[in-house]
């Protein structure tokens, strides 16, 4: 399958702390921009943040018995680049909605996976699979 990176565009209630957290924090590359609205290159997708009005997750969903908001968005990322994000992150005091965990454990799927939310609300989900061709395995 070829691998096409996505286009994701977004509400933020400010550009600045939207700026730090992406820029700063994640370590997202900052594209185009406008006086409301910024690009990020966000582990080789393109996230645009517009100015307006972040709603909050409206649902959870139950992933083996752990609740994840609902909307979200994320990545995916090589193994050993999640886990030092992950250490960054952790480092930082970022609040986790779930704290960096594997799932699957020994299984074909098996992942690791973190929730967190920006700061304005939008619920972001990044994870790596140690086999990343198991990816859309059944």
């Amino acid at each position: 399958m070829l691998n096409c990176p996505f286009h994701h565009a977004f509400a933020v209630k400010d550009l600045a702390s939207t700026r730090t957290f992406y820029g700063e924090l994640l370590g997202c590359g900052e594209g185009r921009s406008a006086e409301t609205w910024v690009d990020f290159d966000f582990y080789g997708n393109q996230l645009s943040a517009h100015l307006g009005s972040p709603p909050t997750p409206a649902a959870v969903g139950q992933v083996e018995g752990v609740a994840v908001p609902i909307p979200h968005f994320g990545a995916l990322l090589g193994w050993e680049d999640f886990h030092t994000l992950a250490s960054r992150l952790t480092g930082a005091g970022l609040a986790f909605v779930v704290r960096p965990s594997i799932r699957y454990r020994g299984q074909l799927g098996e992942q690791a996976t973190m929730f967190f939310l920006d700061p304005s609300g939008n619920a972001i989900e990044l994870k790596a699979f140690r086999n990343p061709s198991a990816a859309f395995a059944r």
